[in-house]
């Protein structure tokens, strides 16, 4: 049956969309046209209208690390996350450096989730990510993976990171790079700064993650190649971004919605719920990267979505393992961007559908006729605490736990059907 969302906010303005079956057909102002007789309609008064997101960084640790999530619990918490697809990283357990890895979570996750959310995998660059064979990125292609990453483990090598972007453009594959100098400030807690200062602990310096940045530009600019880089967090690295984009450069670059809400005073009182990678960095820093998503120098935002056991997280600063849960919480927290006009209601948009689906290949719904269905309704003054029973992921490891929340998603279609 032919369906209608009547009366949903998009851009602020009242719409009705019309689709039927998989498609759009229409989205026009409210009272434009009159609504076809015998389609369903549904009321969507006070709810915002907006496309569904994909998310092109996360860990979704099945195989081999279900006690922390599995593709099921990670696919229930991005569709009711707002999430139409996202892209899993390979620190699997096997290693996602051969087909059958591949082939085994794309099986999971259509048994478990035909309709959608849609799992995109990622393939290892290295085998076992140890950054010294490459990775069989033939293989990898032919069974579908949509990019090549050694995310959690940085590639050391200048000359291995030069070879997995020549062997990985011969299959059309981006590379995906998690830029942090290996050798600068090992076993680091947390960012060099005031706070770790004050607090007694080994602090990352900025610099870390700027060396590698500037390595990878620079092959890029040589090679004629691109890359894309994950979790920005400093404003070195934007300045770094910037300058390679104004030279034409083919860098993409990405952010997490808690480089722009935290920074590293979060860790006061050695509160390991805060510990991530990269770390939370100076309030200087989430400054820098709020302008660098308004002006294009980052492309798009991503969770970095990262479950953990609870043991994991609640120890000791410096036992504890970094990461947060994103899935669940990113529309929530970065719709409170749009509602302090920090960020536009479009660039949300962008940032989280249209940006990722130009870089990532992935089919993205900007209502226009023929596009797919996939939409979300959200209620931007619903509140609601994230805690064991509201949050779907079984990684409960998010720096906002217990925290009152205003932003909900309220329903998710998907290719026209209403999964919630």
């Amino acid at each position: 049956m032919d369906t209608c969302i009547h009366n949903a906010l998009h851009l602020e303005a009242p719409v009705d969309l019309l689709f039927s079956g998989e498609h759009i057909v229409s989205m026009t102002p409210v009272g434009l046209q009159p609504i076809p007789e015998g389609v369903r309609v549904i009321d969507a008064e006070g709810l915002v209208l907006m496309p569904s997101f994909i998310d092109a960084h996360v860990h979704l640790r099945e195989p081999g690390f279900e006690y922390k999530e599995t593709i099921a619990s990670g696919l229930a918490a991005a569709l009711h996350g707002g999430f139409s697809d996202v892209c899993c990283m390979a620190n699997t357990r096997p290693v996602n450096d051969c087909a059958a890895v591949t082939r085994l979570i794309y099986e999971k996750a259509k048994a478990q989730y035909p309709d959608g959310p849609f799992v995109h995998p990622i393939g290892a660059a290295t085998k076992q990510l140890l950054g010294q064979e490459l990775a069989p990125m033939a293989e990898l292609h032919e069974a579908g993976v949509v990019a090549i990453s050694n995310d959690g483990r940085p590639i050391a090598s200048t000359e291995m990171m030069r070879r997995v972007m020549e062997y990985a453009a011969d299959f059309g594959l981006l590379v995906i790079d998690h830029c942090e100098d290996p050798t600068l400030a090992e076993h680091w807690v947390m960012n060099e700064g005031v706070v770790s200062g004050k607090l007694g602990v080994k602090g990352q310096p900025v610099v870390g993650e700027a060396l590698q940045a500037a390595r990878d530009i620079m092959l890029a600019q040589y090679l004629h190649l691109p890359v894309h880089i994950a979790h920005v967090s400093s404003a070195m690295t934007v300045a770094l971004i910037r300058f390679a984009k104004e030279a034409g450069i083919a860098v993409t670059a990405e952010t997490c919605p808690h480089y722009l809400l935290l920074d590293d005073s979060a860790l006061e009182g050695f509160n390991s719920a805060c510990r991530v990678s990269p770390p939370l960095r100076s309030s200087e820093d989430r400054d820098a990267l709020l302008a660098a998503l308004n002006d294009g120098t980052i492309d798009i935002l991503a969770t970095d979505h990262a479950p953990h056991a609870l043991h994991e997280k609640m120890t000791a600063l410096d036992q504890s393992l970094p990461g947060f849960s994103g899935l669940d919480l990113a529309v929530t927290l970065t719709w409170g961007l749009v509602r302090e006009n920090v960020i536009a209601e479009d660039a949300l948009h962008r940032l989280w559908c249209r940006r990722p689906g130009e870089i990532f290949r992935i089919p993205t719904n900007g209502f226009a006729k023929g596009d797919f269905a996939n939409f979300f309704l959200f209620d931007p003054h619903e509140t609601w605490t994230p805690n064991d029973e509201t949050l779907y992921s079984k990684g409960k490891n998010t720096p906002f736990y217990g925290q009152e929340l205003s932003g909900r998603v309220r329903h998710h279609f998907i290719h026209g059907k209403q999964l919630f």
